[in-house]
């Protein structure tokens, strides 16, 4: 049975207690429904863009925005397009796992590893285990780096690793800690000959959004890890040996923690900030929309905020108005695009709040 070497040192206590003051405080934070969805696409954009970054794909952020959201290509990248779309389509599912209380299976992550290598297909196999060793050389010296166990152990390896992270949950360890430990066990598996990294980082994902660590699914842990590489891997090659039979498999992993959860201080961090700003900027334009209305205007706001149409009738009795003065007062505020008609039937005209004026005030 998988039983990780650990300590929990008063410096990860305190960045335990660190991570879940800021939790709380971003989850209290009063974001809007829109600005809301426009940090939660922008967090998966930069998540896809930095882990595959990771394993060297050299696509900018913005092309990466492209090939998502606009189906864009690029002559001679289709590797690493590929990439792209099969992390995004990882990331769509696993909002699927985690709507889920089911315990979390080989096959869930074995499916997770199928989208991440097939290049955005959504409809993929799990993917079997590798039936042979593999091995990690450093790109620059080719010096054999790290020896993962062979194949005919990685079955059982797995499936301990999954019945701890099931176990771990039920026992109320720090979810950060599950995480953090699930990360470096997979990717000391090394499962697969490839996508072995982005997979890890994924399940780690999985496990503190199950743990209620996903702030709104706003954070990339992936960008800590992506800006100082030499850090990722050293903290991740823990052990006396480069081979995991040789000391590897039990090595103390107290280090490797410490790492990553002060990367969730540094990702939590910046969502707040984000947040902030994107709210301050929301309060700055609302007031700017504010001073551009006349009184009337601003009054009748409160009306819209209990619902989405109205009409002369209800501006009549809200202000205490003549009939033909409420309709010509309608009219006045359709033509300066503050109004939009909704319904043009005479006796029961409709009208709702111009669109841009909802979005900058309401929502």
């Amino acid at each position: 049975m998988f039983k990780p070497v650990f300590s929990i040192t008063p410096g990860i206590a305190q960045l335990l207690m660190h991570t879940e003051q800021i939790r709380h405080e971003i989850q209290n934070l009063p974001i809007t429904p829109t600005v809301l969805v426009s940090l939660r696409n922008s967090a998966r954009l930069h998540t896809a863009h930095y882990s595959t970054m990771i394993e060297g794909n050299q696509l900018t952020i913005d092309q990466v925005e492209s090939i998502v959201n606009l189906g864009t290509t690029f002559p001679g990248r289709k590797r690493e397009q590929d990439e792209i779309l099969g992390y995004y389509a990882a990331l769509e599912k696993i909002k699927t796992l985690c709507l889920k209380n089911n315990p979390l299976t080989e096959k869930d992550i074995q499916y997770i590893h199928a989208l991440v290598t097939h290049g955005g297909k959504t409809t993929v196999k799990p993917t079997p285990y590798r039936d042979g060793q593999n091995a990690i050389y450093d790109s620059q010296t080719k010096r054999l780096v790290y020896l993962p166990p062979e194949a005919h152990d990685v079955k059982d390896l797995m499936a301990d690793l999954m019945a701890w992270v099931n176990q771990a949950e039920k026992d109320a360890i720090p979810c950060p800690l599950v995480a953090g430990i699930a990360h470096h066990q997979y990717a000391t598996i090394h499962p697969y000959y490839d996508g072995n990294g982005r997979t890890a980082r994924l399940l780690a994902t999985i496990i503190l959004h199950r743990g209620g660590y996903d702030l709104k699914g706003l954070y990339s842990l992936e960008e800590y890890y992506a800006k100082n590489l030499p850090s990722y891997y050293n903290a991740i090659s823990v052990g006396p040996s480069h081979n995991y039979y040789m000391g590897r498999e039990q090595a103390d992993i107290t280090s490797w923690l410490n790492y990553f959860c002060q990367g969730m201080i540094d990702s939590f961090e910046k969502v707040k900030t984000h947040a902030l700003l994107a709210y301050h900027k929301n309060a700055i334009d609302k007031s700017q929309t504010l001073k551009d209305l006349d009184a009337q205007q601003q009054a009748i706001l409160a009306v819209f905020q209990k619902t989405n149409i109205i009409t002369s009738k209800d501006i009549e009795k809200f202000f205490a108005l003549a009939p033909r003065t409420a309709r010509a007062l309608c009219l006045k505020w359709v033509l300066n695009n503050f109004l939009v008609l909704k319904d043009s039937a005479k006796k029961s005209r409709k009208y709702a709040l111009h669109a841009d004026i909802s979005k900058k005030l309401l929502e």
